[in-house]
């Protein structure tokens, strides 16, 4: 049986083959996409011409790092994939993301895409979501005004501020996290809609009708291919 590290390793080099030369892609965050991007980087030292549109500043880094050249969604005609994570994934191919608190840029490139891929060991791959909490990017300004809308809503159990290190977590773009508890999620679309009306919300981590399919990497290695649509 191989390790969880194996495991996101073998999806991630499967999915460097999607990555074609010439190609502008979205490239997402996450343990498993580090592995996509050490995979990329020895590919484009062996002559694989790429552009990268990044989703978070680790991925600028670690892709810069690989040696993968980076541009952004302003200066492409269009994405044919982008591939990035996931925190849970159910067979109808909704998601849960923002685990690293990259959930805002993850989604604008995402949508960008004519294809979203997610790459993830078999853990994520869930029958409901809910069991992850579902992150929501917030305004900084006013902040308990939305935690106090979710539990009025009675729509989770319970909300808290994402923290690091002793004070509250700030994203890339200068904004709060607060992490909502559900003991299941029966309606996404509408949960999504519901949070993303709340004044101050930014974006929500639930990713509805975007995945078109996920390379999934089993402890016994194989790696299987589930199409969304």
């Amino acid at each position: 049986m191989l390790s969880s590290e194996e495991v996101k390793k073998n999806a991630g080099v499967f999915a460097a083959d999607l990555v074609k030369n010439g190609m502008n892609f979205g490239l997402g965050t996450g343990s498993t996409v580090y592995w996509l991007i050490r995979e990329l980087g020895v590919r484009v030292s062996q002559g694989l011409e790429i552009r990268a549109v990044p989703t978070s500043a680790q991925t600028v880094s670690l892709a810069l790092e690989a040696g993968i050249p980076l541009t952004d969604l302003d200066q492409v005609a269009q994405l044919p994939i982008a591939i990035d994570g996931a925190d849970e994934i159910d067979p109808q191919g909704q998601l849960i993301k923002g685990g690293g608190g990259a959930l805002l840029q993850e989604k604008i490139v995402a949508a960008a895409a004519e294809k979203m891929i997610v790459i993830a060991d078999g853990s994520k791959y869930v029958s409901q979501l809910g069991r992850f909490p579902l992150p929501v990017e917030v305004i900084r300004f006013g902040y308990k005004q939305v935690m106090r809308r979710l539990l009025d809503a009675g729509i989770c159990r319970s909300v808290k501020l994402r923290e690091k290190n002793g004070t509250p977590f700030i994203t890339d773009h200068q904004h709060y996290i607060l992490d909502c508890q559900f003991d299941h999620i029966d309606d996404a679309p509408a949960i999504n809609t519901f949070i993303r009306n709340i004044t101050g919300v930014v974006e929500t981590g639930l990713f509805v009708r975007m995945a078109s399919s996920a390379i999934i990497g089993h402890s016994d290695g194989r790696v299987e291919t589930i199409n969304f649509r």
